[in-house]
């Protein structure tokens, strides 16, 4: 009888555990798939700028007298932002993905400032449609990488914490890494106004 008792006892136990580490598993695939969803976001946003980007030297190589330097330029970060595939659990593919990102915006932002001296240019229709949606996208983009970082972190709090970290080691999933501020961009700008 006593033996009967013990092993119900063991079974109970092992069944409990059973249905703890398929919870467990089961949650981490459920946070898991939100940062890759929440990522899958962050990359349709800057694909959106990349296509505004692209209307937008179309436009502009459309004026004969336009600067070709500046155009060469952003085609060239163009390519470089569109050529990196990334993996979200890799911080190192993340990180080249966010410079490749960040040459794009500098070089387009360039390329903007030259446009000011283009008023034929920058009065067209198509040329403020793109602006106006140029801004919105920037700020779509700056909205899913935040969605994207609480996503990791939620992602992270069940990793790391006990005793998900027990399952999470042996299910093999793993800390991810937060998207990141460009380097520098802690620093105030500089912002000049040359008004004369």
């Amino acid at each position: 009888m006593k033996s009967r008792t013990g092993l119900f006892v063991i079974l109970g136990i092992i069944v409990i555990l059973l249905f703890w580490g398929c919870s467990a598993y089961n949650n981490l695939i459920g946070v898991d798939q939100d940062v890759k969803t929440k990522w899958g976001n962050v990359e349709t946003n800057y694909q959106r700028r990349t296509d505004l980007y692209n209307s937008v030297i179309k436009t502009i190589e459309g004026s004969a007298n336009f600067e070709k330097g500046t155009l060469t330029e952003v085609v060239a970060a163009r390519a470089k932002a569109t050529s990196i595939t990334v993996d979200a659990n890799d911080p190192k593919s993340l990180e080249a993905y966010q410079n490749a990102q960040a040459g794009l915006q500098s070089s387009f932002s360039k390329l903007l400032a030259v446009v000011e001296n283009y008023p034929d240019l920058k009065t067209t229709a198509a040329f403020q449609g793109f602006q106006t949606q140029i801004e919105g996208t920037e700020n779509r983009i700056n909205v899913a990488r935040q969605d994207y970082n609480a996503a990791v972190q939620s992602y992270n709090l069940k990793v790391k914490t006990f005793p998900n970290n027990i399952f999470a080691g042996i299910f093999g999933y793993h800390e991810k890494p937060f998207y990141k501020a460009d380097a520098g961009s802690e620093k105030a700008p500089d912002v000049q106004f040359n008004i004369k």
